[in-house]
């Protein structure tokens, strides 16, 4: 599969996120009882925000999932761990479908972890499931990620998990 990514239009995108975010596949999110401005004002912080930014993956044009890349030193991750140069925060969403392609979110989560270590400043790739989500946590080891520990966030109990370029390069040529 071949994806691209491009920058999330708040507005233009903002009805297209809506149904994925409160979609019950999106729990983790906790967007579930968003309203459509919710939506679109999360985003606009988002895009106002220079520590982080929202993007589109796309398939043949069309849009696919989420990516959000941020930086762990001053958003979501900043005082719960020790950040090293070159951390780069990640979520990524595959939307609900009822025509599910077999190893499609696995292509995708190996789409956003190249993608994000295309730039070479990116040393580590960090992420912050919940917990209690088995399955994304079976993907990110599928790509490389090794769990550290759990941690305490606002929202939730997390599973702080690391990436490095060296571990990715490895799993992928598994």
């Amino acid at each position: 599969m071949n994806f691209t990514f491009r920058p999330l239009d708040p507005l233009q995108d903002s009805e297209l996120l809506h149904g994925w975010l409160t979609h019950p596949k999106a729990a983790y999110w906790m967007m579930q009882d968003a309203k459509l401005e919710d939506v679109e004002r999360a985003y606009m912080e988002i895009a106002a925000d220079e520590h982080q930014e929202a993007l589109l993956g796309l398939l043949d044009g069309e849009p696919a999932f989420l990516m959000e890349r941020y930086d762990p030193a001053h958003r979501e991750l900043a005082g719960l761990y020790e950040p090293e140069p070159g951390d780069v925060g990640m979520h990524f969403l595959v939307p609900a479908t009822d025509a599910p392609v077999h190893g499609f979110t696995r292509a995708v989560i190996t789409a956003v972890t190249a993608y994000l270590f295309e730039d070479p400043a990116t040393a580590r790739i960090v992420v912050e499931p919940d917990v209690h989500n088995k399955a994304v946590h079976a993907l990110n080891e599928a790509v490389g990620f090794v769990p550290e520990r759990e941690i305490q966030k606002p929202e939730k109990r997390a599973l702080l998990s690391f990436c490095t370029r060296e571990r990715f390069a490895r799993a992928v040529a598994a």
